[in-house]
């Protein structure tokens, strides 16, 4: 027989039955993350095919029904719409009656904080905030990466403790964003995670145009390094052409890409200027060399792709090893 101490079950929060209204990736990954900690799903609704085998998929043997009847069925009700969707939603389900007092309403949008709620608080919700600082496939493997990943979280004063709780019953970290800061909070992870996805496949695109057969195993590495090195170091680990000053090898850069593949031109030349910012702003750019380098992206700019007394091609001072 065991003598471990058994938890108290007075110490766990109250098990409560859970909805989805909206089936789409993350929805069914939080509910089952809930199932797990458990709670019950009890409803799920859902418009698309997809969203239908999602569902079924991710929640078994939980019924799909309308909205109205999810928020009917449910002490706990997950509004995991798109952004644009969720204030008219919530608008309705209040206008309706759908909302009932005491019920938990909690919306995973990062733009969003409390207040797009506040036509259910006013019908007596519990309105929450809970975002998932996660990409999502729509499939199980959600739920395990549930393990450890960051909650923007905003909510009235008086419910922060029941916020951070469910976070935490997920599996997730609670990090608390002010309701003002929610916009700019959303904006810092789409620049971080979704241009990071566009950059990746550009990338890829161009190493097969360049004849790499296996690009995705050859950028691994690379990226996995960068971004280690990028989280513990910042502007530090900044490498690579542009922060060295090679006007010569960032010019052949523009050069080829306006050959190759004309629509990553601009995104190039805006991420080297970036760059360049930064790199002088930390000293890792020497001012005599960033004048070229500024002047060639000035001309890729505007269309010209010319150089300060180098003729395109890459330097031979030994630097083109640095693969960043």
């Amino acid at each position: 027989m065991s003598t471990s101490q058994q938890p108290d079950p007075r110490d766990r929060p109250a098990r409560l039955t859970v909805g989805v209204v909206g089936a789409g990736r993350v929805g069914p990954a939080l509910a089952a993350s809930l199932q797990l900690a458990g709670h019950r799903p009890v409803a799920v609704s859902g418009v698309s095919d997809a969203s239908r085998r999602r569902a079924a998929e991710m929640l078994p043997d939980v019924p799909l029904v309308p909205p109205a009847e999810v928020l009917q069925r449910a002490d706990l009700v997950l509004l995991t719409v798109p952004d644009d969707t969720l204030p008219g939603l919530v608008e309705g389900l209040a206008e309706t009656g759908a909302v009932r007092p005491g019920q938990l309403l909690v919306h995973t949008s990062g733009r969003y904080g409390a207040k797009v709620l506040d036509p259910a608080l006013r019908a007596g919700a519990l309105p929450l905030a809970l975002h998932p600082a996660m990409t999502f496939t729509g499939t199980p493997v959600d739920v395990q990466r549930l393990a450890g990943c960051s909650f923007g979280v905003t909510a009235p004063e008086e419910l922060r403790m029941a916020a951070e709780a469910l976070v935490i019953e997920m599996g997730g970290e609670p990090e608390w964003i002010a309701e003002e800061r929610r916009p700019l909070y959303h904006a810092a992870l789409a620049l971080g995670a979704n241009h990071l996805v566009t950059l990746v496949a550009q990338s890829m695109e161009l190493l097969r145009e360049a004849g790499v057969t296996a690009p995705d195993r050859m950028l691994g590495p690379l990226l996995g390094a960068a971004l280690d090195n990028a989280l513990r170091s910042g502007d530090a680990a900044l490498t690579g052409p542009v922060a060295r000053g090679d006007a010569g090898t960032v010019a052949a850069h523009v050069s080829e890409l306006r050959k190759y593949s004309p629509q990553t031109v601009a995104g190039y030349l805006a991420m080297a200027r970036a760059t360049a910012d930064r790199a002088l702003a930390h000293g890792l750019l020497k001012p005599e060399l960033a004048e070229d380098l500024l002047g060639v992206l000035a001309n890729g700019i505007h269309g010209t792709g010319g150089t300060h007394g180098t003729d395109g091609t890459p330097g031979t001072d030994g630097t083109e090893g640095d693969a960043g």
